[in-house]
């Protein structure tokens, strides 16, 4: 099985959010693969399903995103998962917006939900689905920015890049994470 995590911040005043980017590609692979999220366990909504023959959870933790690992550790320990059976999908504000890049693992790079997913599953080794916000403008406050709604373009690139990240994700639940790297690792 594996464990298709979306990463954002619970509640309304959120979406569409830089920091919530996970949340919507998340809700995109779910409708594709008509599954609903909607089970609350564990810190966070899940919806259960299959992609590809293969089981998967989505989940979206609830926990906010800088404690996100306090949702991911109980759903290891339940279903006796391994690190490497996750596979996060967040913001990186170190892409241009809409870019792509696939990690099979890595560190935190500064960002707050993956630390606490780190810390709290122990481990880097899990691969993830990075999705470009844009870089802060200068002399903005980070927090602002990755919690500020996305202009009326940037939704529209993210619409055309969410078949994507389907395919990504689609590919590494199948076992394949070097060709999700090959396909979407390029600049566009």
């Amino acid at each position: 099985m594996k464990v298709i995590v979306g990463l954002g911040n619970p509640g309304k005043k959120y979406d569409n959010t830089r920091h919530n980017i996970g949340f919507e590609a998340l809700d995109y692979i779910a409708d594709k693969e008509g599954i609903s999220i909607n089970t609350g366990k564990h810190k966070a909504l899940i919806g259960t399903g299959y992609m590809g023959g293969e089981k998967v959870l989505l989940v979206k933790p609830q926990t906010f995103m800088n404690l996100s690992g306090e949702s991911l550790r109980p759903i290891m320990d339940f279903y006796k998962l391994e690190p490497e059976d996750f596979i996060i999908i967040h913001d990186d504000i170190d892409l241009d917006v809409g870019r792509l890049r696939i990690r099979r693992k890595g560190s935190a790079g500064g960002h707050n939900g993956l630390k606490s997913i780190i810390s709290h599953l122990g481990s880097m080794d899990f691969p993830r689905v990075k999705i470009g916000v844009g870089e802060k403008p200068k002399g903005y406050d980070l927090a602002d920015y990755v919690l500020g709604h996305f202009t009326k373009e940037e939704q529209a690139i993210f619409a055309e890049r969410f078949d994507e990240v389907y395919d990504a994700v689609q590919l590494i639940v199948m076992g394949d994470i070097t060709e999700a790297m090959n396909r979407h690792n390029k600049k566009k």
